[in-house]
């Protein structure tokens, strides 16, 4: 990391709170991760876009977090900038439509939904995600998913020494079974959503219940990265690692879950190196005992 890039932030953009070898561990969900060489914490996508651009200017990439919930962070640090989004949390409703900057809670956004008498958001209550990861991704859970209701997308890339802001409509987003359009040369920017009218009470009733589901069969009270891996073709990866007998299966503090086979928690003091040893010892038993590949859902940070 440049030190001509820190003093361009602070000469440039003075209202940015910016913070040099932070922790990963404590932005992410698995609570592990070293140092960030430099840590940033805009307050608005237009900010987020300043950045980008001086970043560009100077030859750096910045590295998206959002509540980091479905990430990795290597123990030794990473040698970059990295752009909090958590402060990026603007929503407005307007008619049948919601539009959230990219930092946005999916869990208060289904929330503020429901306050407004509004359904199709429902199954993102709970998921401990934000907006810009979600649509990365492709985010979704009790048969929902974010390519339900997204309608249209700004996001901008970071092009040799400037930027290109971009927006993209229906099907452009590209969504697929945990995939999009977007790959780690794109930052979101901001989304709008299009729900449908409903009955507040009866939406705030599904999403109790909904996540009565979740604190019954998920290991909530640990940190975990969500689910490890990706649902295979035909079948679910947590079934296959239950009954290849891996359940509380553990390699340092890095441990398979005995409440949900899908998922790894850090039992304590787990290190990345734990779970990437523990992530291959699933793949690789799966693999021999019913020859299906699991893939990863959690993304590795680099």
């Amino acid at each position: 990391m440049t030190e001509k890039l820190v003093e361009e932030i602070r000469r440039r953009l003075p209202i940015t709170e910016l913070r040099e070898n932070e922790p990963l561990a404590a932005y992410t969900s698995l609570r592990i991760g070293g140092p960030a060489a430099l840590m940033l914490f805009p307050k608005s996508a237009g900010e987020i876009a300043a950045l980008c651009l001086i970043m560009a200017a100077v030859g750096e990439r910045p590295l998206m977090l959002g509540n980091g919930s479905n990430v990795l962070a290597p123990d030794e640090g990473l040698d970059r900038a990295v752009i909090v989004t958590s402060r990026v949390i603007s929503c407005s409703v307007d008619g049948e439509q919601i539009a959230a900057e990219c930092g946005a809670s999916l869990t208060k956004l289904a929330a503020a939904a429901a306050a407004e008498g509004l359904s199709g958001l429902e199954f993102a209550y709970g998921i401990p995600g934000t907006v810009g990861g979600a649509l990365v991704m492709n985010a979704g859970a009790y048969g929902g998913e974010m390519k339900d209701v997204v309608i249209k997308t700004d996001y901008l890339r970071i092009c040799d020494d400037n930027i290109d802001i971009f927006s993209v409509e229906g099907e452009e987003h590209g969504f697929s079974y945990r995939a999009s359009r977007f790959g780690p040369e794109d930052v979101i920017l901001k989304t709008r959503m299009r729900l449908k009218e409903g009955r507040p009470e009866e939406i705030r009733k599904k999403m109790k219940d909904l996540m009565s589901r979740r604190r019954a069969s998920q290991p909530l009270e640990l940190p975990s990265a969500g689910s490890a891996f990706k649902r295979p073709a035909g079948g679910y990866a947590a079934e296959l690692i239950e009954r290849a007998g891996l359940k509380g299966f553990s390699v340092g503090g890095a441990k398979v879950s005995e409440k949900h086979a899908g998922f790894i928690v850090n039992s304590g003091g787990a290190r990345s190196g734990d779970v990437l040893r523990l992530m291959e010892h699933i793949r690789e038993t799966v693999l021999a005992r019913f020859g299906v590949e699991l893939q990863p859902e959690i993304k590795i940070l680099s």
